[in-house]
């Protein structure tokens, strides 16, 4: 569930283009919504305010979406492990077959959208994973490898996956305003902690009533609606036509690009906020991997559904009064780059103090209001640094989302092998936490050192002055 958008998504995700706002919105735009037309006669490509809305709440629900069918088969294990009668090491294999689709994708999602569009690949990706979903129950009539089949379509759903934040990231550098990003790209990234709790109650009602297969249903059709109204509401026909000449220019990198690649990645701002959000994703896996662990360890007696419910609707409203604080502060004239540090600081530095605090809690009460602190300010990163990757290279930042979500996915594995380890050796919950506290304190420090907010994906030799 790592999820979570990137833009985060969260989701995911501006920075002051000044001399180059002009140059830059005269350029073709390879995403085809409705352009206007500004006083001075040039394009501009971004979205109408209206259109900003609708499009959020759409996204938002996407996102939500997105989750449902994520959560689907670890709510589902218990009884599937039952019905086919799995041991532990065959239903570990079945959940994690998810992460390894889900990071092949990321890196092509992002600079497939970056090339054809980020609303088209959002599409693909929905409308395959719906589908998936809405069949898996029907694969086990296939045949009786019900194993094999139920890793196979896990696979797939992360691999469909892993292209829905890096494209997100993509679009909203595209058609989303910089005084409006931070708020758009941290309510779209708030549907990943919606949708957990969507599928959590209705998905548990579902499987006590119906079975397995219903919850499976559930969210698959749900999905397949959603794209109907998408492409029926916010998309003409011309928009949804994906030629397949495009599509194979998209899956490579033009030799005749405009994005200089090379001197992109020499520069530090870039490195600083790709290593800022390997820390963020790795840490976040690597807690809500465990949490749930550590409540039911040290505090036996504790409800399940406070410690798996509580953070996440304390992280719903984090993630919208982030956005709406960065944008204010940007838009009350304070520099581009002091509001992303300032909100990564929130997020990675002051949510790993309470972090901390968890492991030295002598109380179920007070653990469950470090955990739904920690786990709350942790969507700060939302107008932190998954914003700024649109800040600093907006005609790439999918491929850039998707690199960094890669990372960060990739280290979140190692952070929980590692987090496992410590548990073992020490029979302590602290060094796990410290843990935490580490890495975030290693990207953060990075990115306050090197962060930057202006544009560096513009060679000059292609800007004509």
């Amino acid at each position: 569930m790592a999820s979570s958008i990137g833009r985060n998504g969260v989701q995911v995700y501006g920075s002051d283009l000044v001399s180059l706002h002009h140059h830059y919105q005269q350029q073709p735009v390879k995403n085809t919504y409705k352009e206007g037309t500004k006083k001075d006669g040039t394009v501009d490509s971004y979205w109408s305010r209206p259109e900003s809305r609708i499009w959020t709440v759409m996204l938002l629900l996407g996102t939500c979406l997105l989750y449902c069918a994520r959560v689907t088969m670890p709510i589902c294990a218990v009884a599937m492990s039952s019905h086919f009668n799995w041991d532990k090491k065959q239903s570990g294999i079945v959940l994690s077959s998810f992460f390894w689709g889900y990071c092949l994708t990321q890196i092509i999602g992002g600079h497939l959208s970056d090339q054809i569009g980020g609303e088209k690949v959002l599409l693909l990706s929905a409308s395959a994973w719906g589908f998936i979903t809405a069949i898996t129950p029907l694969l086990t009539y296939i045949s009786s490898a019900h194993l094999i089949f139920m890793t196979l379509a896990r696979f797939l759903m992360g691999l469909l996956q892993g292209a829905y934040f890096p494209a997100l990231a993509s679009l909203f550098s595209q058609k989303v305003r910089e005084s409006e990003r931070a708020f758009t790209c941290s309510t779209v990234g708030a549907g990943s902690q919606f949708g957990t709790l969507v599928i959590g109650g209705a998905g548990s009602l579902l499987l006590d009533w119906y079975g397995w297969e219903s919850v499976f249903y559930f969210s698959g059709l749900l999905t397949l609606l959603w794209v109907y109204c998408m492409c029926k509401y916010l998309l003409n026909e011309k928009e949804l036509i994906i030629c397949l000449e495009h599509f194979s220019n998209g899956l490579s990198i033009s030799k005749q690009t405009k994005v200089p690649w090379k001197q992109l990645f020499k520069k530090a701002p870039i490195w600083a906020v790709i290593v800022a959000q390997l820390a963020t994703g790795s840490t976040f896996f690597t807690l809500l991997s465990w949490l749930p662990t550590f409540f039911k360890d040290t505090f036996p007696e504790s409800k399940g559904w406070v410690f798996n419910v509580v953070p996440w609707l304390v992280a719903i409203p984090t993630s919208l009064f982030s956005g709406f604080l960065s944008d204010h502060l940007i838009n009350q004239g304070y520099k581009t780059i002091t509001v992303r540090k300032f909100m990564q600081v929130i997020g990675s530095g002051v949510s790993s103090i309470f972090a901390l605090c968890m492991g030295q809690a002598s109380s179920f009460c007070k653990a469950i209001v470090f955990a739904s602190v920690s786990i709350g300010l942790q969507t700060f990163n939302h107008s932190g640094i998954s914003v700024n990757v649109q800040d600093l290279a907006p005609s790439c930042a999918g491929l850039l989302f998707g690199i960094g979500n890669t990372g960060g996915a990739l280290l979140g594995v190692i952070c929980v092998y590692l987090a496992g380890h410590l548990i073992e050796t020490t029979g302590s919950w602290v060094p796990v936490f410290n843990l935490v506290a580490t890495v975030n304190a290693l990207g953060l420090c990075t990115f306050l050192i090197f962060g930057e907010a202006q544009r560096m994906d513009t060679d000059a030799v292609y800007i004509d002055l």
